[in-house]
Parts: C-alpha cells; structure tokens; sequence
C-alpha cells in the first residue's frame, strides 16, 4: 500500500509542474498588460474645455452631489447616462476612419464622436461655456505624446442654437486645418474667427499621427 502511494505521489508531480508555469506565464502576461496601460491613454481639448472634460474638472471629485442637478444639469444627465463618459475624457477616439469624417459620423453623433457610449455629450441644453473672443487659442492635453498629422477647427453658424438643436455638418462653419504637430503632451494653436456672438460649438478633431485614429469633440464657447 505504501509503494502504491508513493507511485501515486509522483504520478501527480509532472502534472503540477506545467500548471504551475502556466499561472507563472499568466503572471508575467498579467504585469505586462499592467505595465503597458499608461501607453493607452490619449487626450482631449481642454482649452476650452472639451464638454466631457469640463464636467470631469468641475465635478469629478464631487460627482454624487446633489447640487449638479440644478447648477449644471447637463452634466448631470450626463453622469446619470454614462460616468465612465467622464472617467475617460482623454479616449474618445475612432480607428481606421481613413479621413472620412462626415461620412462616417451622422448628424446628431459629432460631439460624441458616434460612440454610443457618450451620446449623452450630444444632447443639447444648457452646458457650461468658456468665454472666447473672435481670435483665441486650442489647447490639446495628449498624455501620450501622440502628435498630430493635423487639427480640423470649425464653429456652429451664426444662428444655430446648442441649447435646442443636435449638431449636424450642416451646422457647422469651417475655419480652419492645421499642419502637423511634433509628439508632445501640449499643443497649442491659434483659432481666428469674425462674426460670432453668444453660445456656439466649436467644433474639433484630432487625427493623431501615431496610428489612424480620430478624435471628435465638441466645446461650448461663448464669442464676447
């Protein structure tokens, strides 16, 4: 009986051994994953502040108050809708779209970039604006470094009103394309405009350089 137990020992030991390298494997696959995760990130307009990103800075750390409801109820539908839309203001991104923006984002999707997941940044009303006059500057916070191959700029028509009407293409002024922008965490470029008064959106995308990825946003701005 002992012998039988003995064989029996060492019959499960080779069985052990490649169990064990594989939870080794996991490990090490596991802290690599871990460890690449600072290299997903990417970035947003902050300068005016980016609908999401504004709604992130102001209430991020005091989300569950009350309060939001009524002293700035769009971000507050908007953290009712998605949190996560907020958490993740700098991955608002779309790969492979080839340069075919308005082909591939519908009307009423831009400022969510048409993910389902922030179309809660589409809805109009009554969002906080940043004061702008005709000539002001865009500023990219890109926690990558991505660069840019270039920045399209445009603005919501004289007219257009965000806080009753969806944005579409046909709202929307073109103003200007940018050239390309060296890798770096801050960009920052010159935005000339005439004829704007009151609440409009400007409008932005990013087509990042390292890969084909695309960033659309929307930021509320008020011309003085």
């Amino acid at each position: 009986m002992r012998k039988q137990s003995s064989l029996a020992g060492r019959s499960r030991s080779p069985f052990r051994r490649p169990l064990q390298a594989l939870v080794m494997l996991f490990a090490l696959v596991a802290g690599a994953l871990t460890w690449s995760a600072p290299a997903q990130a990417h970035g947003t307009i902050i300068s005016p502040a980016t609908r999401a990103y504004q709604c992130w800075k102001t209430w991020g750390s005091n989300h569950t108050n009350p309060a939001m409801q009524t002293q700035d109820p769009m971000c507050w539908q908007a953290f009712q809708a998605n949190p996560d839309t907020m958490w993740n203001w700098m991955s608002a991104l779309r790969d492979g779209l080839g340069g075919q923006f308005q082909a591939r984002t519908p009307d009423g999707t831009l400022c969510s970039n048409n993910l389902s997941r922030n179309s809660s940044l589409d809805k109009p009303g009554q969002w906080k604006t940043t004061n702008v006059s005709n000539n002001f500057s865009v500023q990219l916070y890109d926690q990558a470094s991505h660069g840019a191959d270039y920045f399209k700029v445009y603005v919501s028509k004289q007219g257009f009103d965000p806080k009753t009407q969806t944005l579409g293409w046909g709202n929307l002024d073109f103003i200007t394309q940018t050239g390309r922008y060296a890798p770096a965490q801050n960009i920052t470029f010159p935005v000339q405009t005439s004829g704007y008064t009151g609440h409009h959106i400007l409008f932005v995308i990013w087509q990042a350089s390292h890969l084909d990825q695309a960033y659309m946003w929307c930021s509320d701005v008020n011309f003085g």
